[in-house]
């Protein structure tokens, strides 16, 4: 299956588990989404990505966190489309809900999140915010 938008069919994908009170979703694996998902991980949102190379194409399993039985990820929302992209620079760059938050954003130093990105003085593409 071909998708217009591997990153939005990524994030509809974790969306759609969270809304379901799944442990875990499958997503086709790709760098991109890889790297993606791998920030959301180290920000606490999610719990944990393994890449599964069983036949033919590599998909990753994405472990979805939750706290009280609620899903940690209030929302989770696309900025950046292949229709019309969103640039910032680091001096740019707002806060997501008064800093509780944080955008993703892709940088010639790959993928951070805003407030790594204002450390390192480096704006780029914004991928997502999650709240």
């Amino acid at each position: 299956m071909s998708f217009q938008d591997p990153i939005s069919d990524c994030l509809t994908r974790i969306r759609n588990g969270l809304m379901r009170g799944k442990t875990h979703v499958e997503i086709p694996y790709s760098k991109l989404k890889h790297d993606l998902v791998n920030v959301l991980v180290s920000e606490g949102y999610l719990k944990s990505v393994n890449k599964i190379d069983s036949g033919m194409k590599p998909t990753m399993k994405v472990e979805l966190k939750y706290h009280n039985s609620e899903p940690v990820i209030k929302e989770l929302k696309r900025i950046s489309k292949p229709s019309l992209r969103k640039y910032s620079g680091a001096s740019t760059l707002d806060t997501v809900k008064g800093g509780l938050g944080s955008f993703i954003l892709s940088t010639n130093q790959g993928l951070m999140t805003d407030r790594d990105a204002k450390a390192k003085n480096v704006g780029g593409e914004i991928l997502c915010e999650v709240f």
